[in-house]
């Protein structure tokens, strides 16, 4: 007969410190989230998500069209969260260079030597404006940057800030020279968040926010030190069997080439990889965070499928024929493998 093991005074300890740290994390999350909706009104989903990716240590990529507080949202976390932030407006001549730095031949002090100059990627918080308007090969130069913190530059590895984030955007219509980013850095992007218009009350409270003579300021909350530490908090939440077992059958149904993902043969080029599965577990940690709740569940799953999801996935071309998206299928997905519906 299996034994149930005992509970050491040390394990509950341990367990008690990690509720304690959950429950102060919560305050200063619901403190920072009253901050930013100061100066970036109503879309607490969008808030949500970012907040979520910064928690996971990830990156994410912000959809959605000109004029609707994307670089605002930015501008406004890189204060709340104590992060040094730098911007980058994406356009068909930048080049690597203007990304990383280079070296440049010096000889203010009487000797001949290269010195290196940083670009702005050397920075915690970097928004990457309208990224898709670059070339693949300035593409390519947050590739290394997204995934390993650093940059090799000149044969010299040389590292990032900490942490280190990449806020991106992206406009869903203009697609007149543009280049699509290609899927193996969309998968670096730990959530794609669609930015939608405004409802009339949300549109009417920034209206009167906006044009007056004086704005609402924002105060800092976070320092990068505290939100290390609020990685490093998000990571030991514990997480149920129930919620692992969700993950991998949203993920593995998701894919067309296996048994499980047999619904969607014919409907998509290509599913998600375990990295979506690994982003899942990460962010249903942090929604459950952000609702200062002690550990995730299968609704988080279910509410966190779309932005995991639709950007490790391909239409197949009868499905696009058809007027299929991917959404509709991610949602079907949800309701077929959870019992749930993906609304968030």
């Amino acid at each position: 007969m299996p034994q149930t093991p005992s509970t050491s005074p040390d394990t509950t300890a341990n367990a008690a410190q990690l509720v304690t740290d959950i429950e102060t994390l919560g305050e200063k999350l619901r403190a920072a989230k009253a901050s930013i909706n100061q100066r970036f009104i109503g879309q607490g989903q969008v808030v949500d998500l970012v907040l979520a990716s910064l928690l996971c240590g990830g990156h994410a990529l912000l959809v959605g069209l000109p004029g609707l507080g994307k670089t605002r949202l930015i501008d406004t976390l890189s204060t709340v969260m104590g992060l040094h932030g730098n911007r980058i407006q994406f356009t068909p001549d930048l080049m690597p260079a203007d990304i990383l730095g280079s070296e440049v031949l010096d000889g203010t002090d009487g000797t001949r030597a290269f010195r290196f100059i940083e670009g702005p990627i050397f920075c915690q918080l970097l928004m990457a404006d309208e990224i898709n308007r670059a070339s693949p090969r300035t593409q390519s130069a947050l590739l290394q940057a997204m995934q390993e913190r650093e940059v090799t530059i000149a044969g010299k590895h040389r590292p990032l800030g900490t942490p280190f984030h990449v806020l991106a955007t992206q406009n869903p219509i203009e697609q007149e020279g543009t280049y699509p980013l290609p899927e193996a850095q969309l998968d670096r992007f730990l959530v794609q968040i669609d930015v939608a218009y405004p409802d009339r009350a949300t549109e009417r409270d920034i209206l009167l926010a906006t044009t007056g003579a004086d704005e609402a300021q924002v105060h800092g909350v976070f320092t990068a030190t505290e939100l290390l530490a609020a990685q490093s908090v998000l990571r030991r939440m514990p997480v149920g069997d129930q919620v692992v077992e969700g993950i991998l059958d949203l993920v593995r149904a998701c894919r067309p080439d296996e048994p499980e993902g047999a619904a969607l043969r014919g409907q998509l080029s290509w599913g998600p990889g375990p990295r979506a599965a690994q982003a899942l577990m990460l962010t249903v940690r942090a929604r459950a965070l952000l609702d200062g709740r002690l550990a995730p569940s299968i609704a988080d799953v279910a509410a966190l499928a779309r932005p995991v999801l639709i950007h490790r996935m391909a239409l197949s071309f009868a499905a696009r024929a058809r007027g299929e998206s991917l959404g509709g299928l991610i949602d079907a997905t949800v309701t077929r493998t959870l019992g749930l519906e993906a609304a968030a």
